[in-house]
């Protein structure tokens, strides 16, 4: 049995263009960095995909028993999501991810090993 305990993180990213897992990554630390959030209008690729997201597996209360989400709310501005995830109660939660992260063409970047899917992948 999986510990439904232990988590990993995904963030999902409005990027124009990606060369590399390290933009990704670089661009994650500045969306991470407290007080250093960019300011402006929002991406509607990433409220898109949030909307969705959250219309399957809530963020709010109240919150269901097999939540995915290690965190809620989910961390968002207004170029990312960042997700916290239960490794035992994720599985259709990331493949949601990603396959809405494709329709809307945003990058994934898998925390853990600091690899990036991008759109398209």
């Amino acid at each position: 049995m999986e510990d439904e305990s232990v988590s990993f993180d995904l963030a999902v990213l409005a990027m124009d263009e990606l060369d590399d897992a390290a933009a990704a990554r670089a661009m994650f630390e500045r969306c991470n960095t407290s007080g250093n959030h960019a300011e402006g209008e929002l991406d509607e690729r990433i409220v898109g995909f949030y909307e969705q997201l959250r219309a399957r597996f809530p963020d709010y209360p109240p919150y269901p028993e097999d939540s995915p989400w290690m965190m809620m709310p989910l961390a968002t501005g207004i170029d990312h999501v960042i997700m916290h995830l239960s490794w035992g109660r994720s599985g259709a939660a990331v493949t949601a991810i990603m396959e809405l992260a494709a329709e809307y063409r945003l990058v994934v970047l898998d925390l853990q090993s600091d690899e990036a899917c991008l759109p398209g992948a």
